[in-house]
């Protein structure tokens, strides 16, 4: 027995070893060639023929407030698309026999789609069918992803410009992302997992015999071609509703760990990209540190949280063994390694999301959704980026002097976009979860139908599936049913807001960073490569979601963690 848990735990420690070996290899390549396609270059034949069909001029630089309505207009047209694919799905070819998705879920599903969060209130094999898989939550999967990171890209360009009013062209900008970053790498991988067993098929499905002698429907679908950009562009959700748990999604352990490394490896090449377009790769380097120590941290932490959970069926399981994926390592030597990845990857962070153990019902391992990193793709990197302009300016005030970001000056309006932007968030998940519990007939159906389980677990469950909703995560705990009117409704409000209203005080900061001129260094200018300036960004992190979190975390998860250990 002695022999078999440290084969375990070897084991494990060869997988992670592996992954970090594996982004490593990858950042610099990756990181330039994103550098690349985001600088003014020739157009090719195809991104001529897409702009002349869409009728833009992709010469034309735009300022901040027309980035901001292109990103609104083209994600707006989105949801509407994906709602109206939903609703008329029994007309559609390849319905499978399913009826049209109802409106409060229909919307619910086009909102955390667009919004990248792939929140799914629903077993999508028994929902959706063929078309409204390819034609809408696939093709959402490759724009939501390309829209982060245009937005990021922008904000780079904020700090890289001098005196300029534009940001880029957003149109450009999203079209080079999908043509020749997600679109051409989604390809490849969709090979690689059709190659590790992963099912590609227009089939209807397989009804098999089970051992106890009963009747089971295997379902078909195009599920290699869905699973490489969920993960890819850390858009989450799953063609099945096990996602990645399930055997026809994730067949072996080799294909386990390249959808984690597909999780990992944009988020975590970007810092390389904001370095060369700076011009200078010590900062990617500096924001690289910060994002993989918090990752570290945050996958120690919940390793420890998961197996030390409460309860005599867990102590009895060696782990809080609830939903998890037990086929590739016995869970309680490698028991969360890729809910960590999916969660600070918001792939649920911007966001996943939602792979081996989201169902999992275990409150003292209640994730750490709420911030995130490496994060999603672009949303990631401009919010670690938000949390540098804080950190330079709570270092300018300990010296007495203006703070300073790469040349640009951090005035008051600066830290007006950033501090709003950080307020987002909490605003919404503490508004809607309130509201849920206080507003007559809603609190009803909220506790009476939603929540499984009461007291401080029951609120853990809302207040991390606003959480989830809001930071575009889209995991939950296993006792919620979020597929009410209400929940379809107002966690589809809370992922449409909380994806784009940051947006807006992101590319507000790019455009007032863009317009400066670059301010000398100094003997007195806060060096921002260095261990004390990383050190600085990691605590404003950890520190910022502490306050912001903590008197609600202390009436749900640290309650319930209180009243199981005495």
């Amino acid at each position: 027995m002695g022999a078999s848990v440290a084969a375990d735990v070897w084991a494990g420690i060869v997988q992670v070893a592996t992954l970090v070996l594996l982004l490593v290899v990858a950042y610099r390549p990756l990181g330039d060639w994103m550098a690349r396609v985001f600088t003014p270059v020739r157009h090719n034949r195809i991104e001529r023929g897409v702009y002349r069909l869409i009728g833009v001029d992709p010469d034309a630089e735009q300022s901040w407030p027309v980035y901001l309505r292109g990103v609104l207009l083209f994600s707006v047209v989105g949801l509407l698309l994906v709602y109206l694919l939903q609703r008329i799905q029994v007309v559609l070819p390849g319905d499978l026999g399913l009826p049209a998705v109802g409106p409060s879920l229909a919307f619910n599903t086009a909102a955390s789609f667009v919004a990248n969060t792939n929140w799914q209130s629903y077993s999508p094999e028994a929902t959706v069918g063929y078309s409204v898989q390819m034609a809408g939550l696939a093709v959402q999967n490759f724009l939501s992803a390309a829209v982060g990171l245009a937005v990021a890209v922008a904000l780079v360009r904020g700090f890289a410009r001098r005196k300029s009013g534009t940001l880029g062209n957003v149109w450009v900008d999203v079209v080079r992302g999908v043509g020749r970053l997600l679109l051409p790498g989604a390809f490849v991988f969709a090979i690689v997992l059709v190659a590790g067993g992963v099912i590609q098929s227009w089939g209807s499905g397989t009804d098999v015999t089970t051992l106890v002698g009963g009747t089971q429907h295997l379902p078909d679908g195009f599920v290699a071609s869905q699973e490489a950009i969920k993960e890819l562009g850390t858009n989450g959700g799953g063609y099945f509703n096990a996602n990645s748990a399930h055997p026809f999604e994730n067949p072996q352990a080799w294909t386990n760990l390249v959808e984690v490394f597909l999780m990992l490896v944009i988020p975590f090449s970007l810092p390389r990209t904001f370095g060369r377009m700076v011009g200078d790769d010590r900062q990617g380097y500096a924001i690289l540190a910060v994002m993989g120590a918090i990752f570290l941290v945050s996958l120690s932490v919940m390793s420890i949280a998961e197996l030390g959970g409460g309860g005599l069926a867990t102590h009895a399981a060696g782990a809080a063994m609830e939903g998890k994926e037990t086929r590739f390592r016995d869970p309680r030597h490698h028991p969360v390694r890729h809910d960590v990845d999916r969660d600070l990857d918001r792939c649920g962070e911007r966001h996943v999301r939602q792979l081996h153990a989201d169902r999992r019902d275990d409150g003292d391992a209640q994730h750490d959704a709420r911030r995130g990193h490496p994060g999603g793709v672009g949303s990631g990197l401009y919010g670690m980026l938000v949390l540098a302009v804080i950190t330079v300016f709570i270092g300018g005030l300990l010296v007495g002097r203006t703070p300073e970001y790469l040349g640009k000056k951090i005035r008051a309006k600066e830290m007006t976009f950033a501090a709003l932007y950080i307020l987002v968030t909490p605003t919404l998940v503490l508004l809607a979860t309130g509201l849920s519990l206080v507003i007559p007939g809603v609190r009803e159906q909220v506790l009476g139908t939603s929540i499984f389980n009461p007291g401080n677990h029951g609120l853990s469950e809302l207040l991390y599936a606003f959480t989830s909703g809001a930071n575009n995560n889209g995991s939950a705990f296993g006792g919620l049913t979020a597929n009410t009117t209400w929940m379809n409704s107002a966690l589809g409000v809370v992922m449409l807001l909380g994806r784009f209203v940051p947006m807006v005080f992101v590319l507000a900061l790019a455009g007032s960073l863009a317009a400066q001129d670059r301010v000398p260094e100094t003997a007195g200018t806060l060096p921002t490569h260095r261990p004390l300036f990383i050190g600085l960004l990691g605590g404003v992190a950890v520190i910022v979601t502490a306050l912001t979190y903590f008197p609600v975390l202390a009436l749900g998860p640290l309650a319930e963690g209180l009243s199981r250990h005495p």
